[in-house]
């Protein structure tokens, strides 16, 4: 393959955080769907060492794609270097590295590496790869800045929750009603009309409109990794006036015979709608206890009726 079908770029910012803290971000890839808006999920498939095997969900312009990567991680000079083994066309192959480079103890640069190639060297898939690397690149390193050093600033707009039942059942039937969510008008009673679309089995795109207990009813949008029979991971990219982000997962663990259902959340409050959705004297503290309440109760009646129907599915 000719060299001219290389393509090499870096895109770089500079972050008001110790380099330390920004090299761990990035090394501990659980984060990054709260990181990175493009990244829906990341599941780590095999550590050794200085090693890694992830694979990644994420969009590029309007589509969700997959693709597995090895990662090659260095503490001590902040670097990890990244190649995907399979990638998504147009993408031939991709690699690059993450470079955090310290400025002042309290300030680092960091630069974010590309090499690619397209499918059969086409032009045009060439120029949708440019397109999405240099937009998500910028994406990704914005979204870092202002995360890292919001968890400096404000620790408490960001937070994590979960509540779980165990199920006389199986997993595979409490698995199979979480991820029949096109189903969920009929079966749950919050869920006023419910959109799903798989056109890729395992990665969903869901619309839901959803009843609030005054009646009032909000559309949300999100993308789901379906992992048969033990997780279902999403990410809302429509959100309610109250979060900028929110993302979780639904697990599904067997244990004697039983199964423990769990949903977990994990939300960032946005500070500018507080006021117009809780009232002029709320803060953040009223809109976690609003958000925790609101979601938990939704999550808790979602598990309630998948509980009903697994259990109904196990009884001679």
């Amino acid at each position: 393959m000719p060299q001219t079908a290389l393509r090499e770029v870096e895109h770089d910012i500079t972050i008001s955080a110790p380099a330390a803290d920004v090299y761990r971000l990035l090394a501990e890839v659980g984060n990054w769907p709260q990181i990175f808006p493009p990244t829906l999920h990341v599941e780590q498939l095999e550590s050794t060492g200085n090693q890694e095997r992830i694979r990644i969900w994420a969009t590029a312009g309007d589509e969700a794609k997959s693709w597995t990567s090895r990662r090659t991680l260095d503490p001590v000079a902040r670097r990890i270097d990244f190649r995907q083994e399979v990638s998504a066309p147009p993408v031939a192959s991709m690699g690059g590295a993450w470079i955090i480079e310290e400025l002042a103890p309290e300030k680092s640069r960091v630069r974010l590496l590309h090499d690619y190639r397209a499918v059969d060297d086409d032009p045009e898939g060439l120029a949708w790869i440019d397109r999405a690397v240099d937009r998500n690149s910028r994406s990704e390193l914005a979204a870092l800045r202002v995360n890292i050093e919001q968890v400096h600033a404000r620790r408490e707009l960001t937070f994590s929750f979960e509540d779980s039942v165990r199920i006389d059942g199986s997993a595979e039937d409490v698995y199979a009603f979480i991820d029949e969510a096109q189903l969920w008008s009929e079966r749950l009673p919050h869920v006023a009309s419910v959109r799903l679309e798989e056109d890729t089995p395992g990665l969903q795109t869901l619309e839901m409109d959803t009843r609030a207990k005054d009646g009032s009813t909000h559309t949300t949008r999100s993308y789901r990794v379906c992992l048969p029979h033990h997780k279902i991971a999403y990410k809302q990219t429509t959100l309610p006036a109250l979060m900028t982000l929110h993302t979780g997962r639904w697990t599904f663990h067997e244990e004697a015979g039983t199964v423990i259902a769990t949903s977990q959340h994990t939300v960032t409050v946005n500070t500018d709608n507080i006021s117009a959705v809780l009232g002029p004297d709320a803060g953040v503290a009223q809109a976690r206890e609003y958000l925790r309440g609101a979601l938990g109760a939704n999550s808790r009646a979602t598990l309630g009726h998948a509980k009903d129907h697994a259990e109904r599915r196990r009884r001679p």
